[in-house]
């Protein structure tokens, strides 16, 4: 461990920077879904054969969805440093890498959302419409319950790459783990400084991954019904004697 990486220990530099990635990626990622679902949503519902086909709409909102997520999130930083110094009054530090963020991953969103909501039944949604069910309750008590685990995968791939993305902070002057790696170990030729930070940000992926799968499998309809299935066919049935003696199961 050379002098450098046990100071930035010493100081608490590396466990701020493990904050600061956190904060971004946690506040960007919130904000991305608050954009992001409702146009997922808009592009499911509005596609060829969703519940209210309008295919202009579907067509514009997809063409800038693509457009977005078509730039290279570098090129797209430096594009939109005046569209975050308008909207949070600077061009630098870990608020305009909030804003950058958001911009890049509520695009990726939107198509999550909308794969999502497309891996429901048309059998469950048809019996809805039978039932009388309004388009507003289809897609708020149907579509959104039962694409809930696909949608806490997508919330889970996001997020990690939040992280990766967040790691450019350094590059407009912001915070995190990518900021201490660029500042104290490329620019001082100090790798353990780099392969430290890379550490910290595989672990967090880690446990982001770990987290977001349990609270996936834990909401899904199909894993828990095949649980009892399994165990009411694998309990051990009575057995009784008959009259001989012998002994018969049920």
């Amino acid at each position: 461990m050379s002098d450098l990486l046990r100071q930035l220990f010493t100081d608490g530099s590396i466990g701020t920077g493990l904050l600061e990635t956190v904060y971004l990626t946690l506040i960007s990622t919130a904000f991305a879904y608050l954009l992001g679902l409702p146009l997922g949503l808009l592009l499911y519902v509005t596609d060829r054969g969703g519940l209210k086909p309008c295919l202009p709409l579907n067509k514009t909102i997809g063409i800038v969805v693509n457009l977005l997520r078509s730039i290279p999130f570098v090129i797209l930083m430096v594009a939109f440093l005046p569209v975050a110094k308008a909207i949070v009054g600077t061009s630098l530090g870990n608020k305009a890498m909030i804003v950058m963020l958001i911009v890049a991953a509520a695009p990726f969103v939107a198509r999550m959302v909308e794969s999502s909501a497309k891996e429901v039944k048309g059998g469950v949604i048809e019996a809805a419409k039978s039932m009388g069910a309004s388009n507003m309750q289809i897609l708020f008590k149907v579509i959104l319950p039962e694409a809930k685990p696909a949608l806490i995968v997508g919330a889970i791939i996001t997020t990690v790459n939040v992280i990766g993305y967040s790691a450019m902070a350094g590059t407009i002057g912001g915070g995190g783990l990518g900021a201490i790696a660029i500042t104290y170990g490329y620019q001082r030729f100090k790798d353990d400084v780099i392969w430290v930070c890379v550490a910290l940000m595989v672990i967090l992926v880690q446990v982001l991954q770990e987290v977001g799968m349990f609270v996936a499998r834990r909401t899904d309809k199909r894993v828990r019904s095949g649980h009892r299935r399994k165990t009411v066919a694998e309990e051990p049935k009575p057995c009784f004697l008959n009259k001989t003696g012998s002994s018969q199961r049920r």
